[in-house]
């Protein structure tokens, strides 16, 4: 009989022999047998002796508390670094439904349920959007502050390790199964601390550290487009803030952006007003007077109580993977096109990439290797590849002028288009259409984007 051994590949490109998660033998049956083969697989990583596997989560946001749960529940030796315990992203907060259900959120950290939204375009036309929604759906908003420590408090009760520090390094190993040694600063939450400098030995590294970072420059992840994100918290009076008890604002427009969305988000006592761009960062504050300007009559004698800003990402990083370091969240560049949303989809990618290292370790029995790290980013790319293209498509096609955009809003008072994009939104699958329908959503898309086109040539002769 003949035995023949075929590489195996791991997701984006082919794994070094080096790092095989396994050997699959294909044996050559009798003819009679023709078709029936026997698979033997066995586990290449060596057991641990007398401890667990240990592993760093960088970064405490919504990506890291979640991979830090999702780790020490299954048998992890977890560490969680976390720069500042009180962060608050420039964020508009907009959580999708599912991640309610998913996460097990409690309601209480949840400051408003969003049923209706306002878009608002260029020349400002509005359009209400929410009718389709069932009467227990809604849009989730939250402060960043509230959610993340809550995923942090999260971990510590599953057995983290939660640290006040800032990391700065990492060491890679000298062989295949050697620590890594990552180097931070711990603080003791004294003002004006320098922090002490620690280093520490660990098995694997999940960089859950944002847009900028650290860990992803430490296994030259790569650069990618960003948008800068600008937001200001507004106390406005009481019976202003009743209009927004269930109600956000998205603007569209240049004024507001060239190439992104202004908004107006209900949190517990103030509204969020912000907006972000790649193209014209250094004008990020003229959009912002503009969005404010907008809204001015909703937020009139509005207080700014906070201000915040902050990159966003545009795509994922070239490279999100090396050896025994992935990269999850904003830190792998998770955050849609068009629609800006990232929470989600940073807690998610945090949970499935601790559960590759759960699975791959055997609940922290064994070494991990490269191969099992790289079942996340098949997973990832598998189940939201999808997702990214579509937005991108969106967002070239109707962000791209005004007259787009206002073809855009048009569109958005569609109520068939209202309900695919509220189903995809909040629970965060390509919801199924209606032939008949998608062929009339298709006419009424062109219809608009000619109009769109008609408008802008008059326009330019003007």
């Amino acid at each position: 009989m003949a035995s023949i051994t075929l590489k195996s590949f791991t997701g984006l490109r082919h794994s070094s022999p080096e790092n095989h998660h396994s050997t699959t033998s294909i044996t050559t049956l009798p003819k009679s047998h023709h078709r029936r083969v026997k698979i033997l697989a066995s586990k290449s990583s060596p057991k641990l002796t007398g401890r667990n596997l240990r592993v760093a989560v960088v970064g405490g946001g919504p990506a890291g508390g979640a991979a830090a749960e999702t780790l020490a529940k299954g048998g992890i030796e977890t560490i969680l670094i976390e720069r500042k315990m009180d962060n608050a992203k420039p964020c508009g907060g907009a959580i999708p439904l599912c991640m309610v259900g998913e996460f097990d959120l409690p309601l209480d950290i949840i400051d408003r349920r969003v049923t209706k939204m306002k878009m608002i375009s260029p020349s400002n036309v509005a359009v209400d959007i929410g009718q389709t929604l069932k009467p227990h759906e809604y849009i989730g908003m939250v402060r960043r502050e509230i959610l993340d420590a809550y995923l942090r408090d999260r971990a510590t009760a599953a057995g983290a390790t939660v640290i006040n520090g800032l990391f700065t390094k990492l060491d890679k190993p000298l062989d295949k199964y050697a620590p890594y040694v990552i180097h931070y600063n711990e603080y003791d939450g004294k003002p004006g601390s320098a922090g002490k400098k620690v280093t520490m030995e660990v098995d694997a590294v999940i960089g859950a550290d944002g847009a900028n970072s650290r860990v992803a420059k430490n296994i030259d992840a790569g650069d990618y487009e960003y948008a800068i994100a600008f937001q200001e918290r507004i106390k406005i009076p009481d019976d202003k803030m009743q209009y927004y008890e269930n109600l956000a604002e998205m603007y569209v427009g240049d004024d507001v952006s060239p190439d992104f969305y202004g908004w107006v988000f209900p949190k517990c006592d103030h509204v969020a007003v912000g907006t972000g761009t790649v193209t014209h960062k250094p004008d990020i504050k003229k959009f912002q007077l503009a969005t404010r300007l907008r809204a001015r009559d909703k937020i009139l004698g509005g207080k700014i109580i906070r201000v915040e800003a902050h990159p966003i990402p545009e795509h994922p990083r070239p490279r999100r993977l090396a050896e025994r370091v992935a990269l999850v969240g904003d830190a792998a560049g998770y955050v849609t096109k068009c629609s800006g949303e990232g929470i989600y989809f940073a807690a998610k990618s945090g949970r499935m990439c601790a559960e590759a290292i759960v699975e791959g370790s055997e609940n922290g029995t064994r070494m991990v290797e490269e191969a099992d790290l790289r079942k996340y980013l098949e997973k990832w790319d598998k189940t939201y590849w999808p997702t990214y293209k579509v937005l991108d498509i969106l967002q070239k096609v109707f962000y791209r002028s005004n007259p787009a955009r206002e073809a855009f809003v048009e569109m958005c008072a569609d109520e068939y288009v209202q309900k695919m994009t509220f189903d995809s939104y909040l629970y965060k699958k390509v919801a199924p259409g209606n032939p008949l329908e998608d062929l009339k959503l298709a006419v009424n898309t062109i219809g608009s984007l000619v109009r769109a086109n008609a408008l802008r040539n008059e326009m330019a002769k003007i």
